[in-house]
């Protein structure tokens, strides 16, 4: 696989049987096999980015934000054959940067992905509080 050609942009309107797929493919313990709530993440998200390789949607990131205080990064999901080469990184400091620097970003963890977060914490300057990991406000 070429890892090296992956392009990232804003899909606010990304396809629901996309994400779906996606959410499948990475593990992440989603309900990926009910659409319409999948369809109402997806829609009442103001902020989500997508990793593309092509055509296929390779990673994502989901998230609520006020683009001025608070943004919570609800999901974050790559496909497990992309997995390990930075997508997930490059999406959180993609999500972080598209909230602004006066906004926090918070991410909760789930058990199993505490291990990624401890490993590409201190490459974005998260921090972990308590139960959550936290970018702090710039301003």
């Amino acid at each position: 696989m070429d890892f090296e050609n992956i392009v990232y942009r804003r899909d606010e309107s990304v396809g629901v049987d996309l994400v779906a797929d996606l959410y499948r493919r990475s593990g992440i313990q989603r309900p990926f096999s009910d659409l319409n709530r999948i369809r109402k993440m997806t829609e009442n998200s103001n902020l989500i980015l997508g990793a593309w390789q092509g055509q296929a949607l390779v990673g994502i990131a989901r998230a609520l934000t006020d683009f001025s205080y608070a943004c919570y990064l609800c999901d974050l999901a790559v496909d497990k054959a992309y997995q390990g080469k930075g997508i997930g990184t490059e999406l959180i400091r993609l999500t972080k940067k598209a909230a602004g620097e006066e906004s926090m970003l918070l991410l909760l963890s789930s058990p199993d992905a505490a291990t990624y977060y401890a490993h590409v914490a201190p490459q974005l300057g998260m921090s972990l509080k308590d139960n959550a990991w936290f970018i702090p406000r710039k301003k």
